[in-house]
């Protein structure tokens, strides 16, 4: 919106002078053209050779591919052209009757390439237009300069804690901030200095920038909100003046947020990338760590930045006068998830026998979005199967979307592969069920589901716990391998389906070994390399560089592969003693191609326990089991 006729006027002006001076070379290109030919006469070959053989012609002009000829006598010198014709007789003809011809190079506008001129002066004219848009020439080019972060002013993003659930001790933390701009002269009347800046760390669609978001609602002060990656350009230089444009604006309306998200797209450590890094990011970077110094008082701005890398931000961010504060947004537990689900069922009509406690429960590891995908997924299944309302089975199918990915319902598998998928998921949910403390088997599938599963087994544990003893691991184990030995044992073969199985058991039993220390014959000792580590990958997280002498890298491969053979023997010992249950629960699943429920629950309650993994006695010579 323009501020008044003044300022109409100028934008008026910026756009019509460079339009004007384009028309005027156009103009002039035309007028040189109509003052070349104006005056010359067309006429035919022919009556061209006619003249040339009366003698009345005083000199001809090859023009390209046009001929120019002067008749003699004419007041004013009248001009014949005629387009060129290939006549090997014509220069003959001048010859004989000595008429002087010469060549000269084509004219451009005489020839009508004139068009071809106009298009690069209409792309330069429109450079000329966007550059004064910006308010000319040199204050356009200054524009590439310029932050494109995003404000909300001081009426507030819309959002407050009251939309936010689920992260309570974050919240909680950020409480002060908030106190701190609203009433700032409550902490420095007593000589503190606010925290200047605050970083949220936590795994993906955990609600970090709703949080920030909220920071600004509850503050009602202004936001700032831009991306890592907006800073950083092909240009050098660009990245540091808008960084420093950013906090020239934030100064102009203190006390405010600037919210940077996905941080680590800057923030990244300077020098990881070698000699040849980017040295417009490190620029950039040392720009912020200078505004965040602030050579000035800029007491009302409080930067907040979130990232779910943090392994990898440069160490003099994360130091005390800049991202003061560290705050973990992790994944909910049940009741954070039960709050959030809570927030999410207010927009939507569920029906009476969904229960928000339960789907709690049966989501463990869901972060909010996750969770909110869930319901969206059930809302739409409703409305999908013209439901009036979100049912139970709509919000259970949706969670097994999120987990599984889409029914594949075209992937048809032969009779001979859904026996193979049936006995190999039933292997794995007799092994849990055998296994003492193991999560309980929740339902088992052979439905093909997402990319690459043919079939699943869902276990859902019975609380949440956080610390895991090694029998407990070595259960996990013993339960990759189920489905293995379901194969081995049933068919006497084995196929590809179990490489996920097996990958996940190597990397866990390594982890057992060389991170965790639960290998007596090796020691409670760490060899893995993980120093620079993202907390937030996963169960498993990254692979894990041995950082030990040969001799001891060979021991810990022996004792990692002696870990994996002894659970896959455990594995096979189960399924053989619970060989008729296996057979059983295989043949209901074929039929049904789900298990689930009380009649899943009867038929693992009749697995026999087996004892639990027992550590073999130490010895220097480690012997490989049959």
């Amino acid at each position: 919106m323009s501020d008044g006729p003044e300022e109409d006027g100028q934008q008026l002006a910026r756009w019509w002078i460079p339009i004007a001076g384009l028309l005027f070379v156009v103009l002039v290109m035309w007028v040189a053209q109509f003052a070349w030919t104006s005056n010359a006469q067309s006429t035919s070959w022919t009556e061209l050779k006619q003249l040339v053989a009366a003698g009345e012609v005083e000199e001809i002009v090859f023009d390209g591919e046009m001929i120019r000829a002067k008749r003699k006598g004419a007041e004013p010198p009248g001009i014949v052209q005629v387009v060129r014709v290939e006549d090997e007789g014509f220069i003959a003809l001048l010859d004989a009757n000595e008429v002087p011809y010469r060549a000269v190079q084509p004219n451009p506008c005489a020839q009508g390439t004139l068009p071809l001129l106009i298009v690069p002066l209409l792309m330069l004219g429109l450079f000329w237009v966007l550059l004064s848009r910006q308010g000319g020439p040199t204050r356009g080019m200054q524009a590439f300069g310029r932050s494109s972060a995003t404000m909300v002013p001081e009426e507030g993003t819309g959002v407050t804690f009251a939309d936010v659930a689920g992260v309570d001790e974050a919240a909680e933390e950020l409480q002060e901030v908030i106190a701190f701009l609203q009433t700032p002269d409550k902490f420095t009347s007593l000589g503190g200095r606010p925290p200047k800046g605050v970083l949220l760390v936590g795994p993906p669609g955990t609600g970090k920038t709703l949080i920030a978001r909220a920071v600004a609602g509850e503050a009602e002060v202004p936001f700032f909100s831009i991306s890592g990656s907006a800073f950083v350009e092909m240009f050098v230089g660009v990245g540091a003046a808008r960084v420093r444009d950013l906090f020239k604006n934030a100064v102009e309306h203190e006390p405010c947020i600037i919210f940077i998200d996905e941080l680590d797209a800057v923030g990244k450590a300077r020098g990881a990338a070698g000699p040849a890094g980017n040295e417009e990011r490190e620029q950039t970077l040392n720009q912020l760590l200078v505004e965040m110094d602030g050579f000035d008082n800029r007491g009302g701005i409080i930067v907040m930045a979130a990232t779910n890398r943090p392994e990898i931000l440069d160490r003099a961010l994360l130091r005390a006068g800049r991202f003061d504060r560290q705050v973990l947004v992790d994944r909910p537990d049940v009741r954070g998830r039960e709050a959030i689900l809570e927030v999410h069922a207010k927009k939507l009509k569920l029906g009476e026998g969904v229960d928000l406690e339960l789907i709690a429960k049966i989501t463990p590891g869901f972060a909010g979005a996750d969770l909110a995908n869930a319901l969206n997924e059930a809302a739409l299944l409703a409305a999908r199967r013209d439901h009036t309302a979100i049912l139970k089975e709509d919000v259970e199918e949706a969670i097994e979307r999120v987990v599984g990915g889409l029914e594949k319902k075209s992937r048809r598998l032969s009779e001979r592969e859904k026996r193979i998928v049936a006995y190999h998921e039933c292997g794995h949910a007799i092994c849990a069920a055998a296994s003492p403390g193991a999560d309980p088997v929740k339902k088992i599938s052979i439905i093909p589901r997402g990319i690459a599963a043919l079939g699943y087994t869902m276990q859902l544990p019975n609380e949440e716990s956080h610390l895991h003893t090694k029998a407990q691991l070595l259960n996990r184990l013993t339960i990759f391998y189920g489905g293995r030995a379901a194969e081995e044992i049933v068919f006497g073969d084995v196929t590809d389906g179990a490489y996920d199985d097996i990958r996940r058991a190597t990397e866990l039993a390594r982890r057992m070994v060389t991170v965790f220390g639960m290998s007596r014959r090796i020691g409670a000792v760490n060899y893995g390399s993980e120093a620079r580590a993202n907390p937030f990958l996963g169960e498993h997280g990254p692979s894990y560089t041995p950082e030990s002498s040969p001799e001891t890298a060979v021991r810990i491969e022996r004792e990692v592969h002696d870990f994996l053979q002894r659970s896959h023997q455990r594995a096979r010992q189960i399924l053989v003693q619970n060989r008729g249950l296996l057979e059983e629960m295989a043949g209901v699943l074929l039929e049904d191609e789900v298990l689930d429920g009380e009649r899943m629950t009867s038929f693992l309650a009749r697995a026999a326990m087996a004892e639990a993994l027992a550590e073999p006695p130490t010895s220097e010579h480690l012997e490989v089991l049959p």
